[in-house]
């Protein structure tokens, strides 16, 4: 056995729907302005782009049900709703074709993002590390198991709905992506894939409570604290 400086971190798990078993988490990757409309609200052009990703620690993802404090160095916290994939077989410069074979289940999440942050590494071209890859930034919901077909998602804050779309209305499929993000990074077992978010994006405060719906998947829920 390798001895360690100190104990490693434990890895960090997320529930699966109907089975005790849960699914280990390796990386998490998202994918930015995959809605027309979204994509449009944030000032970008959804004909012109081809996909692009970003990616969150594994250690910020955390379960439905949370509740988590309303994190440092922002006065602009937004919710997005999000279909995460869950990947259960390694690949690399793959196929569109090829691509869902990859997938082994699905779950509900809820990319938090600094958006003053973002903005301000928009404006001066820097990267968006520290607008989306902080500290409980990823609310995910139990992985249930399985395809998944065209379903509403929704986002709900405070019993309000603020974002409504269909899974149908990605500008880039499931398989898409997969075959886009598996030309740039190989694949493994445990990786996530947020796959963007309707418009309607909008801002969380201390207090709210925020539930992603995707019909046919548990909810991720969190509470603001």
């Amino acid at each position: 056995m390798v001895a360690l400086v100190f104990p490693a971190l434990p890895t960090v798990t997320l529930p699966v729907t109907g089975r005790a078993e849960r699914f280990p988490i390796r990386r998490v990757f998202c994918v930015g302005r995959n809605y027309a409309e979204h994509s449009r609200e944030m000032g970008g052009d959804p004909e012109a782009e081809p996909p692009f990703f970003f990616t969150k620690p594994a250690d910020a993802v955390v379960e439905s049900g949370s509740r988590i404090p309303y994190p440092p160095a922002t006065s602009n916290l937004h919710h997005e709703a999000e279909l995460v994939v869950a990947i259960g077989r390694s690949g690399a410069m793959l196929t569109e074709a090829d691509a869902e074979a990859l997938v082994w289940g699905h779950a509900t999440g809820n990319d938090l993002t600094r958006r003053d942050l973002q903005a301000e590494a928009k404006a001066t071209r820097r990267p968006w590390d520290m607008s989306k890859a902080f500290d409980k930034s990823a609310i995910v919901g139990s992985i249930r198991p399985g395809p998944i077909g065209d379903a509403a998602i929704r986002c709900i804050v405070n019993g309000t709905q603020r974002q409504s779309a269909r899974l149908s209305d990605m500008v880039w499929s499931v398989p898409a992506i997969i075959a886009a993000l598996s030309k740039l990074v190989s694949l493994a077992p445990g990786d996530l894939i947020f796959t963007g978010t309707p418009a309607g994006v909008g801002p969380l405060v201390s207090g709210d409570i925020c539930t992603v719906e995707i019909e046919g998947l548990p909810h991720a829920t969190v509470t603001i604290a």
